[in-house]
């Protein structure tokens, strides 16, 4: 049995669920969720809390278990608190602003780059080298993440560009200046 799969999910207050043939929607606070779970796991709700089953122990039905279980989880925690992601902008010349509901990069090209927010995510830019994205997707926030560090993703010389907040990048020794070979 799945250690994850088999554990309830609580539905706390101010949040409604409905399940329709694998089909849940959440809604809260933060917005309003839906998602399509596979038709092989079992859904039930009773007393407030979600209980995922699976219906024999195949190895597609085991990996699926704890992930529909997650997804779900997710989808909750997304409606109630949310989910962000910072990134770190580093490199001389290299920042970004606000501009209205978008964010304006100088990122050393020709041309400033303005990136718009999809619907349910909002930027942050707390400072010329931060960006915090938030939203209630999770597997949103972080493909909206993913798409700004590939504006200007850091490089490995002198890691300028664009990082997630704590990533290490690998450094490498440049070229030997004045090294003769005989």
């Amino acid at each position: 049995m799945s250690r994850i799969g088999k554990m309830p999910i609580t539905v706390p207050a101010g949040v409604t669920v409905k399940i329709e043939n694998n089909h849940v929607t959440v809604k809260g606070p933060k917005g309003e969720l839906s998602r399509q779970i596979h038709k092989n796991m079992k859904l039930t709700m009773k007393d407030g809390k979600i209980t995922v089953e699976r219906p024999d122990d195949e190895q597609d039905n085991r990996a699926l278990h704890g992930l529909s279980r997650t997804l779900i989880n997710n989808m909750i925690v997304g409606v109630t608190t949310g989910f962000s992601k910072k990134l770190d902008i580093q490199g001389v010349g290299y920042r970004a602003a606000m501009k209205g509901k978008a964010i304006n990069f100088t990122l050393g090209f020709s041309h400033p780059v303005v990136e718009e927010p999809p619907a349910g995510i909002t930027f942050e830019v707390p400072a010329p080298n931060k960006i915090v994205i938030h939203g209630a997707d999770k597997e949103l926030v972080g493909d909206v993440a993913s798409k700004l560090r590939n504006l200007r993703p850091p490089e490995p010389y002198k890691g300028k560009g664009i990082r997630y907040e704590g990533e290490y990048v690998r450094r490498k020794v440049g070229k030997a200046a004045g090294a003769k070979a005989k």
